[in-house]
């Protein structure tokens, strides 16, 4: 009977201690995540967003003439949207014409005045030369009367004839010198006409331009193809209300959309690693199920600063191997720069990797118990690590750290562990 009481007592302390190994294992299976060591291939990659654009594109500029009249910060009047696909002679868009307008309406009112100083001068001269030859026939006449008077004094007395003679030489003296000061007066008159009407077919001339240069500012495609908007110098997009200087005219592009890249920029870690020739998965933000191999084309060799930031960065061209119908200039790329890859290789994640000073561990799930086992790694990307010693294909790792165990000694590797 006292055996059968023992029995019955030993079953009830192993059922009990089988109880709560169970809802313990539970409890810790519910707060504990764990995972598989595996074996495959590590890819170490370097992923940064860049923008996806044409390699060869046609700029649609505004009239290069501006650079003559010295018209600067023109502005954006009218602009189609962005992404239209346009055909030769399409109309594109519209400058501000207020700075030439101004300019037209000096222009007429310098040709009036220019035409009224030609006019006055034609007047003046036409006065002037008028004059002189009223005086020329009147020094003739003034000849003619003294050779009348010169005939007709054949029996005056000497002294007479003398007089008559004199008057006759001093007219005919002032005649000479009259005539070569109207030659004179002609050319000088005729020169004053000539600058002036030079000057009024100069601002005539300018006028023509400015008028020109007017109509100029609607802005027509001279080539078919798909709109994108121009940047300016500091990478912003030019739009309706953006102004285009003299020395960078244009207002949008006509891009080559079979040869594309994506310009993207790296940062001083990262950028060391990127090498020309390297390959690139290219992903889009706007289609997540679209992926195109590229191949890193130019690397920077000079860093430039982030914009409002002290960060240096350094620009990165990647070129399109292929092209799919969908993908725009402008759209957000996600490029997977591969820079190596080791093939079958022992890999974890790295939030199973814990370290204490120097040593790296990993807590490895051993039957019933958890075991605190030193692991020596090797490469690591943004999400994995190879351990080169310490684990094994299919041990049960943890990716956070099992209550309790934080005190647990860590299990140090022998020297001659293959594991």
């Amino acid at each position: 009977m006292k055996y059968k009481k023992y029995l019955w007592i030993a079953g009830v302390l192993l059922l009990t201690i089988f109880g709560y190994a169970f809802f313990s294992s539970n409890d810790e299976t519910e707060s504990a995540i764990t995972t598989v060591v595996k074996k495959g291939d590590f890819l170490d990659e370097v992923i940064i967003s860049g923008e996806a654009q044409s390699t060869s594109l046609k700029k649609i500029n505004g009239p290069s003439s501006v650079r003559k009249f010295k018209l600067r910060d023109i502005k954006i009047q009218d602009l189609i949207t962005e992404g239209t696909i346009v055909k030769e002679g399409d109309y594109i868009g519209k400058l501000d014409p207020s700075g030439v307008n101004e300019m037209i309406i000096d222009a007429r009112l310098n040709l009036e005045s220019g035409q009224s100083k030609f006019t006055q001068q034609q007047i003046d001269t036409t006065l002037t030369l008028k004059q002189e030859r009223s005086a020329i026939k009147d020094l003739r006449f003034g000849i003619e009367q003294n050779e009348l008077e010169l005939k007709q004094s054949i029996y005056e007395p000497p002294a007479t004839i003398r007089k008559l003679e004199i008057n006759l030489e001093k007219g005919t003296r002032d005649l000479r010198e009259r005539l070569e000061n109207y030659s004179i007066k002609k050319r000088r008159a005729i020169a004053r006409m000539v600058v002036v009407g030079t000057e009024v077919s100069k601002i005539k001339k300018r006028l023509t331009e400015l008028q020109k240069l007017q109509k100029s500012f609607t802005i027509y495609s001279d080539a078919p193809g798909m709109l994108t908007y121009a940047k300016s110098w500091n990478g912003t997009k030019k739009k309706v209300g953006s102004t285009i200087s003299m020395w960078d005219l244009a207002i949008a592009t006509l891009p080559d959309l079979t040869k594309m890249e994506s310009k993207t920029y790296a940062n001083e870690v990262d950028i060391r690693k990127i090498k020309k020739g390297l390959k690139v998965q290219i992903g889009f933000d706007a289609f997540p199920e679209i992926n195109l191999e590229g191949i890193v084309t130019s690397v920077a060799n000079v860093g430039e600063n982030k914009r409002g930031s002290d960060i240096k960065i350094f620009q990165v061209a990647i070129l399109f191997n292929e092209i799919h119908e969908s993908i725009k200039p402008g759209m957000t790329t996600s490029n997977r720069i591969l820079i190596q890859k080791q093939e079958d290789v022992i890999i974890i994640p790295l939030e199973a990797v814990f370290s204490k000073d120097t040593i790296s561990f990993s807590y490895v799930k051993t039957g019933f118990s958890i075991q605190k086992r030193q692991i020596v790694l090797g490469d690591a990307n943004l999400d994995q690590v190879i351990v080169k010693r310490g684990l094994a294909v299919d041990e049960v790792i943890y990716l956070n750290e099992p209550e309790g165990y934080d005190s647990e000694a860590i299990k140090m590797l022998k020297q001659e562990d293959d594991r």
